[in-house]
C-alpha cells in the first residue's frame, strides 16, 4: 500500500485498504459501504444479550467476556427485535489488520443516533469505546441499546461506522480560525474553543416547532423500512414560542443547530459534547461529518447539525442560541474522489429539523 500522508483517508484509500486485506469482510463490499471518509460497518448473522456493557480490557477477548456476561443468543438470520432497554452485543462482518501507522475511530451512523439507538464498537483488548489502536488486528462487534425505540434487525445492516486516519490530523484553534477566514465554515460568527461552537436554535423561521421528542411506549420500527413509520405514532412535537425549552430528566429530543455548518473537501469533522460545566445534558450520538456536507458544489450550500439530545437527572433550561456542542475539524490525507451529498445517497444534505430517513416527511 503507498505511503499517506498524515489525515483521515478518504474512500478510495479505504477501497485500496480492502483489496489489500487491511479490512477484511466476511461478504463483497456492497454499493453505498464505502462513504467519502468512512466504512460502514455490517451487522453478523447473531446478536448476544448480555448483563451489562463492557469493555473487554487489556489482554482479555471480546468472545472470553461474553462467556461472563451472556445471557442467550438471538439469530438474526431471518430478523429479530432488540428490544428498548436491552444491551446487545453483535459481532460485525468487517475485521481489521491495521498497521502500525493507521488507527481508527467509530460512531453511530447519523440515522441510527436519530432513533436514540446507542451503538458503539469494541474490539479485543480495547479499553475505550469507538476508538481503535493503531496496528488492531481482530474482530469488531457493535454493542447496541435501543434507549427509545425497539428495533428489527437483520444481518449486513450498517448502524456504525468506522474512520481510518494517520498520524495526528486534527486542527488547532489557530488553523481552524485560518480555515474559518479561508472558508466560512458557519453562516454566522464562528466561536473558536477547542473546536467550533455550535448552538442550538429554538426560534425555527415560521414556525414554533423546534423540535421532536421520542414517545415512551410505541411499536418496533424495522430498519430496513424507509420513509414508512407515520411521526406522531412516535414523536411528540416541541414548540416554543420564547426560544426556550424545559428538557425532561431521561427524555430524547431531536433538535437542530443555529448555525448552517460547512465542511470543506479536504477536511472532515466530528461532533464533540460540549465540555462546559453544564452536566445536565448530552449532545450527538452519531457525529461524523464527512467531507462536502453543507457545501455548495456538493448540493448543500451549508446543512444545520441536527442535534441528539438527551437529558439527565434534573430539569434543564435550554434556551435559543445555547452553545451545545462543537464540531473538531480533520485535515483529510487526500481529498476523496466522491463528496458527501455529491451523486450518492447521502439522505442529510441541505437539512433543517429532520428525523431519521425512516419516518415521513411530517405533514
Amino acid at each position: 500500500m503507498q505511503d499517506l500522508t498524515t489525515g483521515v483517508l478518504p474512500s478510495q484509500s479505504i477501497e485500496n485498504m480492502l483489496k489489500s486485506g487491511i479490512i477484511q469482510s466476511a461478504m463483497a463490499p456492497v454499493d453505498g459501504q464505502i462513504q467519502p471518509a468512512s466504512l460502514d460497518l455490517r451487522l453478523g448473522h447473531v446478536a448476544y444479550r448480555v448483563r451489562a456493557s463492557f469493555l473487554a480490557g487489556q489482554q482479555r477477548t471480546v468472545a472470553e467476556r461474553l462467556d461472563e456476561f451472556e445471557m442467550h443468543r438471538i439469530d438474526l438470520s431471518a430478523g429479530a427485535v432488540l428490544e428498548k432497554g436491552c444491551v446487545y452485543v453483535v459481532p460485525l462482518m468487517e475485521t481489521l489488520n491495521l498497521p502500525e501507522t493507521i488507527s481508527a475511530v467509530a460512531n453511530a451512523k447519523s440515522s441510527t443516533g436519530r432513533l436514540d439507538l446507542l451503538t458503539r464498537t469494541i474490539t479485543d483488548g480495547g479499553e475505550e469505546f469507538d476508538r481503535i489502536k493503531a496496528g488492531y488486528n481482530g474482530p469488531l462487534y457493535a454493542e447496541i441499546c435501543p434507549r427509545s425505540f425497539s428495533v428489527l434487525v437483520r444481518p449486513g445492516m450498517r448502524l456504525n461506522q468506522i474512520r481510518f486516519r494517520t498520524g495526528q490530523a486534527v486542527l488547532d484553534d489557530t488553523a481552524l480560525r485560518q480555515l474559518h477566514s479561508d472558508t466560512a465554515l458557519v453562516d454566522g460568527p464562528a466561536v473558536i474553543e477547542d473546536g467550533l461552537g455550535f448552538s442550538v436554535d429554538l426560534q425555527l423561521p415560521g414556525t414554533d416547532l423546534v423540535g421532536y421528542r421520542a414517545k415512551p411506549h410505541t411499536g418496533v420500527i424495522d430498519l430496513d423500512r424507509i420513509g414508512a413509520y407515520d411521526p406522531r405514532d412516535f414523536w411528540e412535537e416541541v414548540r416554543s414560542r420564547s426560544g426556550r425549552i424545559i428538557l425532561d430528566p431521561g427524555a430524547f429530543y431531536i433538535l437542530v443547530s443555529r448555525e448552517a455548518v460547512h465542511i470543506p473537501p479536504a477536511y472532515a469533522a466530528e461532533m464533540a459534547p460540549y465540555l462546559a460545566m453544564v452536566g445536565e445534558f448530552r449532545v450527538h450520538y452519531a457525529g461524523f461529518f464527512d467531507p462536502g456536507f453543507g457545501n455548495t458544489e456538493a448540493g448543500g450550500a451549508g446543512s444545520r447539525g441536527v442535534l441528539e439530545v438527551r437529558c439527565h437527572e434534573a430539569p434543564f433550561v435550554l434556551e435559543h442560541g445555547q452553545i451545545v456542542g462543537r464540531l473538531v475539524y480533520e485535515k483529510m490525507a487526500e481529498i476523496p474522489q466522491q463528496l458527501y451529498g455529491a451523486g450518492i445517497a447521502s439522505n442529510y444534505q441541505g437539512q433543517g429539523l429532520k428525523l431519521s430517513k425512516h419516518f415521513k416527511t411530517p405533514s
